[in-house]
């Protein structure tokens, strides 16, 4: 089996709105092998269980570089086309792997507002192409305030627009007093951007963001960054170096004071590790970090803290963690539940009001309830156009609808604006 075939499989499973653990019992492994397998780090060559895979998840063998055995019976009309389209969907995940001008076309890619902030970050973070005008040192903190404010109105043509400057002009002030506290907090921004549109570019600023907020001896920015570097080892299945960073980043001196910030960047970490512990298939040490996680929101009182990282941290923001949390540990029947302890319209910001709503979509999608995933999409679309229509997530989950059952105008409409076809 190729590198590349790890990505098909994912996308053949979301397809048919199978979890890991789905996927696992039908082909009677454990759910920590599905994930090796998808993530290309267990390599399968031999011919039964890559003939057995292809069979299970209805899509071509020969997409496998396998043969299909001889049945001697022709399939039905709506089976080849059920399988056409799989194998359509899938093809084009597993191009996913192999650059960034396929990546952007498919449906693991952005496009649109996505693909344009993606461009002009990458141009910057990297030094090539146009170099763009800094924001004065003056200036600085207030376009820091206005990029997280685009931020949680998921207005990606305006982010295009100033974070690229705010970068600039970070860096041009570099030495003076503020500068580098306001560079670690407009990477942790951009790390955390980069997470929602699946770029590795997240990786790099992840990591500069830990570096000046090393330089500037800001607890809070060192938290945040560690948090986001956790998330991006997660999404590697890195699960113990994952745990590690955000619990040694909750036990760091500066942060163990009953200062509210303090304690809710604690918080923040727990939920992280939560969420790691989920998606290692550990269902008990989620609820119980996730138990630990509204214990410190509920030491903290009503609101919420920290804003401005990524939605902050309350009892409403632990709800809202645990009903992700509980779709990735499996469990699409808790996640539904979970979501209905919060009212999305009391949630602070459009992004977590879409948020709320992805998430509720992608729980009913592994529960195989159609109506109700496309019913919680275009209501998150509603709420954040951009964003919706081009986070990868979404993207897949519109693809799987599309291949695996009746579509609707509704459908169709998302897709296009989706610009899947």
């Amino acid at each position: 089996m190729s590198a590349r075939s790890g990505p098909l499989i994912r996308s053949a499973r979301i397809a048919l709105g199978w979890s890991q653990a789905d996927l696992a019992d039908r082909l009677h492994c454990s759910r920590s092998t599905v994930s090796r397998i998808e993530t290309g780090s267990r390599l399968l060559d031999d011919v039964a269980t890559l003939r057995r895979l292809a069979d299970v998840l209805e899509i071509p063998p020969e997409l496998f570089g396998v043969t299909a055995t001889v049945t001697g019976e022709s399939p039905g009309e709506d089976d080849v086309r059920r399988r056409e389209l799989l194998a359509t969907l899938a093809v084009t995940a597993g191009a996913t792997v192999t650059g960034p001008a396929l990546r952007s076309a498919g449906p693991g890619g952005t496009n649109g507002q996505g693909a344009l902030l993606v461009t002009r970050l990458r141009d910057v973070l990297l030094g090539t192409g146009a170099r763009a005008e800094p924001i004065p040192p003056s200036k600085l903190a207030a376009a820091l305030a206005a990029a997280c404010r685009d931020y949680d109105a998921c207005d990606y043509g305006r982010l295009a627009e100033g974070l690229p400057r705010l970068l600039a002009g970070g860096h041009a002030a570099a030495g003076d007093a503020g500068a580098a506290t306001v560079l670690a907090q407009t990477y942790n921004l951009i790390t955390r951007l980069m997470i929602k549109l699946d770029e590795s570019l997240g990786w790099l600023a992840g990591d500069r963001a830990r570096t000046f907020a090393e330089l500037s001896g800001d607890v809070l920015a060192a938290a945040e960054a560690a948090r986001q570097l956790a998330v991006l080892a997660r999404r590697n299945d890195w699960f113990d170096q994952a745990t590690g960073l955000a619990m040694a980043a909750a036990d760091d001196d500066g942060l163990q004071d009953d200062r509210p910030a303090h304690v809710a960047a604690r918080g923040q970490l727990v939920m992280s590790a939560a969420y790691t512990a989920a998606h290692a298939g550990d269902r008990g040490g989620m609820r119980e970090l996730t138990g630990q996680a509204m214990s410190i929101a509920a030491r903290l009182g009503g609101g919420t803290f920290l804003r401005q990282n990524g939605g902050g941290f309350g009892v409403t923001a632990v709800r809202l963690h645990l009903i992700s949390a509980e779709y990735a540990a499996g469990d699409p029947a808790m996640a539904v539940q979970a979501a209905r302890a919060v009212r999305p319209q009391a949630l602070p910001t459009a992004e977590r009001r879409a948020r709320y709503f992805t998430d509720v979509a992608r729980a009913y999608g592994m529960w195989g309830r159609r109506d109700e995933t496309l019913r919680a999409l275009l209501i998150a679309e509603r709420i954040a156009p951009q964003e919706t229509r081009t986070r990868p997530a979404v993207r897949e989950l519109v693809s799987g609808l599309l291949a695996t059952g009746r579509t609707s105008p509704d459908l169709r409409g998302l897709a296009a604006r989706c610009r899947l076809g």
